[in-house]
């Protein structure tokens, strides 16, 4: 056996463990209404739900009022009515967060506007570059995102700034696997075809 093979299977036992913690957690919360599960669920995402409702809408004190808002909802959702089997927390977990975004412009009819200080704050360490296997910097990208349409910024900022997985993107975006592929793929070509256009704006 290689060392690609053993890191390879060490990698996937290692997520398969996240997986039964994760789940571990959730029934904590779903059967006894534990406090402290919850507390480790909120402090394994909250960072990363600010981040990605900041992204949104532009706003940190919006952000900061929408991710409270999240985790009272999700803490709410896991302890009331039915007790659903929950394959993926983070699908759970994102897509709260996005009906939440949807909610919050439906409500207020508001513009995105986001400043690239902004964002690189928020993203801070991410090579988005080298996951999208672009050339170009980091500022670069992160200003030309929101010309891209709606649906290619948030496949962009699931995939490549969140990082999760085509299937639990799929069950955020409410699409089928095979569709996210194409969307990502064709946000990804948009985007590419932007920095040439504009190489060092």
């Amino acid at each position: 056996m290689d060392k690609g093979t053993v890191t390879f299977s060490y990698l996937s036992r290692l997520l398969f463990m996240k997986k039964v913690k994760s789940r571990i957690i959730v029934q904590r919360i779903q059967k006894g209404k534990d406090s402290n599960a919850f507390a480790e669920l909120y402090d394994a995402y909250v960072e990363k739900m600010y981040r990605f409702i900041s992204f949104k809408v532009g706003n940190r004190h919006v952000a900061e009022d929408l991710t409270s808002e999240l985790f009272l909802k999700l803490w709410e959702y896991l302890t009331t009515g039915k007790q659903v089997d929950i394959q993926s927390l983070n699908g759970l977990v994102y897509r709260m967060a996005r009906n939440l975004v949807i909610d919050y412009y439906r409500k207020h009819a508001a513009v995105q506007e986001c400043a690239v200080e902004d964002i690189l704050h928020i993203s801070d360490g991410v090579d988005i570059a080298e996951r999208v296997h672009l050339d170009i910097e980091v500022t670069s990208i992160l200003s030309h995102v929101r010309d891209l349409k709606q649906e290619y910024q948030e496949v962009i900022l699931l995939r490549y700034i969140e990082e999760l997985s085509i299937k639990e993107i799929a069950e955020v975006m409410k699409k089928k696997r095979g569709a996210v592929r194409v969307t990502l793929h064709r946000a990804t070509k948009t985007l590419q075809d932007i920095l040439i256009d504009h190489p060092s704006s």
